[in-house]
């Protein structure tokens, strides 16, 4: 494997800086390890960096991101895949990498919106690991490790054993629940990370859970081709194409993250059937840029990864100075539509403090609408009438109508 894909790379995006090139990060400084042990997964969680004596001779640390890996073991650990951890920007504290996995002293400080279950999937909890907050479908979390530690982590509270959550959950009651439960059709696993698991126990989740009839589809969130795509083995993706329909969702925040081990691991899911949809978390001086963003999503395309979320991050305590402004996230997304393909445009999303759920926010398109006409503005600012189909029926009208004075009747465009 080289260091560069000369075959993939493209045109320099504003800034000089090549984000859309594929790259490998390289053994680093484990050079001397032998390209078997290097490209076998468990030898990457075996040798993951996990502690200070681990991350300092090999990093230049601020006294912030010193004082945060001493006290990480008290919220979440510290966990980085050496393969991983050869991405991280050694001369920017405020790499958008580093940013990502090496704990700040900022994660002790907590502000009085924040919450240690801010999606509220605790009080959704009818069986220890699984939530039921929506009426279709249930997140099944499997297991509370994974292969790094991302330090805006939602679930921080159960994750990687450091914090005083005691995490069992209950897989016979959580398929019970399920069978009982027959407007329940999808199921997402997630975690903890459950790729992790082995290939034995995740074929026989699978294959519990095909044996249930109204469960349609099956679905994993997994961070793994990021974090460590030495486990999508081919091993692993046949196993998994026995349990179509198989889809996956993967969590990929910024292009450098896009390497040419995740494009050759996202290549064997999807040759194996697997449609790949990618969640990012809006995350400040790490992908609040319309430039970074849009590499991004563009990249993701190039390796048959399709955007699906862009998440406001969630109020999780002590995540600010990860936090970026949802003005920010509007800005980024006016950026997007009309400006690229529309492959390339998720849907940006506030996870409802509390366990509301999802709620879509967009840039303002609807000028004004009532029972005649709506109008709208479109990617460059111009402005369009549409005519509302007379209905039986009261129509919708707007909660916030405008005076019809106040709107000027715009002229039609072709």
């Amino acid at each position: 494997m080289t260091p560069e894909d000369p075959g993939q790379q493209t045109r320099r995006p504003s800034g000089g800086l090549n984000l859309k090139r594929f790259t490998s990060p390289g053994k680093g400084s484990w050079a001397n390890v032998s390209n078997a042990d290097w490209n076998d997964w468990r030898w990457q969680l075996k040798n993951r960096l996990t502690s200070l004596g681990q991350i300092q001779p090999l990093l230049k640390l601020t006294p912030q991101e010193t004082a945060g890996i001493q006290l990480s073991g008290q919220k979440l650990a510290t966990g980085i895949t050496p393969y991983f951890f050869n991405l991280v920007e050694p001369g920017d504290p405020d790499g958008p990498i580093r940013r990502q996995v090496i704990p700040r002293i900022e994660e002790m400080d907590t502000a009085p919106w924040e919450m240690s279950d801010p999606c509220g999937e605790d009080s959704h909890s009818p069986v220890p690991g699984l939530v039921h907050r929506y009426p279709d479908r249930v997140l099944l979390l499997v297991t509370d490790r994974c292969a790094s530690y991302c330090r805006y982590c939602t679930r921080s509270r159960l994750v990687s054993g450091a914090g005083d959550h005691d995490f069992h959950p209950n897989i016979e009651g959580a398929l019970d629940y399920i069978r009982r439960h027959t407007e329940v059709r999808d199921v997402l696993i997630s975690g903890g990370d459950p790729l992790l698991l082995s290939d034995e126990k995740l074929d026989w989740l699978l294959g519990r859970l095909r044996t249930i009839e109204h469960v349609e589809f099956l679905r994993i969130g997994s961070r793994i081709p990021i974090f460590l795509p030495q486990r999508i083995t081919p091993e692993l993706c046949a196993m998994l194409r026995r349990h179509h329909p198989l889809w996956m969702s993967i969590h990929t925040n910024h292009p450098r993250e896009c390497t040419v081990e995740m494009r050759e691991a996202c290549a064997r899911l999807s040759d194996a059937g697997i449609p790949l949809g990618n969640q990012s978390v809006l995350l400040h001086h790490v992908n609040d840029t319309p430039a970074i963003m849009k590499a991004l999503l563009q990249k993701l395309l190039m390796m048959r990864v399709r955007p699906y979320y862009i998440y406001q991050c969630d109020l999780i305590a002590g995540s600010a100075h990860l936090r970026s402004s949802i003005a920010r996230g509007l800005e980024v997304m006016e950026s997007l539509r009309g400006h690229t393909t529309g492959y390339a445009v998720p849907q940006y999303v506030i996870d409802a403090p509390g366990g509301g759920g999802k709620v879509p926010v967009n840039p303002e398109y609807v000028i004004y609408r009532d029972h005649e006409r709506v109008v709208i503005r479109n990617y460059e600012g111009k402005v369009f009438e549409y005519p509302e189909p007379q209905l039986d029926g009261p129509p919708p009208i707007s909660s916030r109508p405008a005076p019809l004075e106040e709107v000027e009747s715009p002229a039609r465009e072709a």
